[in-house]
């Protein structure tokens, strides 16, 4: 039975291409969108506000706050530090690995 399980990376080359490939590229885009999305969104229920607060506190709208929590959205690194440390009081820490 153990010869029809395959591992979670398999199972990324099978649907999205191997790593490297644009395909691949592109999905994991969206996989690091969707987790910075839940980053903000949990920070922004640990400080105890609604999108639409967060939105005023850095001058955006409630919309765009919800595109980012839902990975809809790119998000240029100076609105991720704007979000975070203006709208939020959280430090951003960059680490390439």
């Amino acid at each position: 039975m153990k010869e029809h399980l395959t591992t979670f990376d398999e199972h990324l080359d099978r649907r999205y291409g191997k790593v490297g490939s644009q395909e691949r590229t592109n999905f994991e885009i969206k996989a690091k969108a969707f987790a910075i999305g839940e980053i903000i969104r949990e920070a922004r229920k640990e400080a105890h506000i609604t999108q639409e607060q967060l939105a005023e506190r850095t001058g955006t709208k409630k919309s765009f706050i919800s595109r980012i929590e839902n990975g809809r959205s790119d998000i240029q690194l100076s609105t991720l530090y704007k979000l975070l440390e203006v709208g939020l009081g959280k430090k951003v820490n960059l680490t390439i690995g």
